[in-house]
């Protein structure tokens, strides 16, 4: 009974500090023309509802892709639309085709908050406190304080409700990919991963690991009768899964192609803004985007992303255990961000205490210090390299755990 007063009381602050940072403005607030994020999201429902399936990832006379076009997978599209159908029952104008851009309110705002807040409470939070009390070590006590913790992690909340972005959708799903996984419903989590994968493209961060557990798991099992059989039925799922999500742009070979130049804006260069990641760090020393081709950017990135994720994928591959599936979801995240082509700012929901100190440090001294007039970009680039210097750290680290695989605390649960 303690147990669930304590799960309560964690979920309901969880649940009051993401509603606390959603009264505080969003960005992109009353800044034409683009108005930010929380445009970005309302306009895809504007676009879902009005136009036809086959309109939404093109340039047309209805549907401008310089005016927040959609750029994520279907999946997105589709969640975008159902909160355009209870949008057009609450009040018509908040999609209303072009007359709404721009739109704001604070009725309007409240109903797009709730948007998040639902799909938090539907699926990021069941598969949280699921995780917790099924795979963390510890007492009862201990695996409430971990759900807490991570249910009151600062980035995932401040982008989710003060950026505005449906960023849990795609992490809870991809965490009911893990309990699967961790409870042998290997289906189920193939399943839950690929409805991950096709709401965002950024879960291809996590994407090797579950390939590598998997069809390590199939080759231990055996691949003449019984492991084959089982990497079959985990095959269709995936196949079948993506064919449902993709099925409304299958008709014509243009739109899945449309979909994917969409999802992977390789015209937009290596980086963008100010990203803890190798190229923009490197680039305060060296203007890559200058110096180097596209096709080298392109080639260089995929090389260094592909060396830094092969020992934790191989390591993974011949022994697919749940410690070290966890490890590689670690190392090959990390990897991706530090190293592949266009990464966005929101790819690293990840967070070390003393990088959040170092940071805070920082921004404290960019409020209340002005930089140099020939440095207006100073404080920025500071947060960018370091945190691309902590998170050097941390592949550098876990890599090295994983690979020396250390003995595990004898009260872990054997979970293969």
């Amino acid at each position: 009974m303690e147990n669930w007063s304590l799960i309560s009381l964690c979920v309901l602050l969880g649940l009051t500090a993401r509603w606390a940072v959603s009264f505080h403005s969003y960005s992109g607030a009353g800044k034409p023309p683009m108005f930010g994020d929380y445009e970005a999201q309302r306009h895809w429902q504007e676009v879902t509802y009005n136009l036809p399936v086959h309109e939404w990832y093109f340039n047309t006379t209805n549907n401008d892709l310089n005016y927040w076009g959609l750029d994520y997978p279907p999946l997105t599209a589709y969640h975008s639309l159902v909160c355009a159908y209870v949008a057009k029952l609450l009040n018509p104008e908040w999609v209303e085709l072009y007359a709404s851009r721009g739109y704001e309110s604070h009725s309007h705002k409240l109903f797009m908050r709730a948007t998040v807040l639902f799909t938090d409470i539907l699926i990021y939070i069941p598969a949280v406190l699921l995780y917790c009390f099924y795979f963390c070590d510890g007492s009862s006590k201990q695996k409430v304080a971990t759900a807490f913790c991570i249910l009151l992690y600062p980035g995932l909340i401040l982008i989710d409700y003060g950026h505005f972005q449906y960023n849990s959708v795609s992490l809870g799903l991809a965490l009911w990919g893990i309990l699967g996984l961790g409870l042998g419903w290997d289906l189920f989590g193939s399943l839950a991963f690929t409805l991950a994968l096709n709401y965002k493209q950024m879960e291809l961060y996590h994407s090797l690991p579950f390939f590598c557990y998997l069809l390590g798991k199939c080759i231990k099992q055996g691949l003449t009768w019984r492991g084959f059989f089982h990497l079959f039925k985990i095959s269709m799922t995936v196949l079948v899964t993506f064919a449902l999500c993709w099925m409304p742009f299958l008709s014509d070979p243009k739109q899945p192609l449309q979909v994917l130049h969409r999802l992977f804006p390789v015209g937009r260069g290596l980086f963008e803004d100010k990203v803890a990641n190798t190229w923009c760090s490197l680039n305060v020393l060296i203007k890559i985007k200058t110096l180097l081709s596209r096709e080298t950017q392109l080639f260089l990135s995929f090389a260094l992303t592909l060396l830094f994720v092969l020992p934790s994928s191989l390591k993974l591959l011949s022994k697919p255990t749940l410690w070290q599936f966890k490890l590689a979801l670690v190392n090959t995240s990390l990897a991706f961000f530090l190293f592949s082509f266009q990464v966005h700012e929101k790819s690293i929901l990840l967070v070390f205490w003393f990088s959040l100190a170092a940071m805070a440090a920082l921004s404290f001294t960019s409020v209340w210090l002005k930089p140099p007039a020939k440095l207006p970009d100073l404080f920025p680039v500071l947060v960018s390299v370091l945190s691309f210097l902590h998170f050097l750290g941390f592949i550098i680290y876990f890599n090295q755990v994983q690979l020396m695989e250390p003995q595990r605390k004898k009260s872990q649960k054997k979970t293969n």
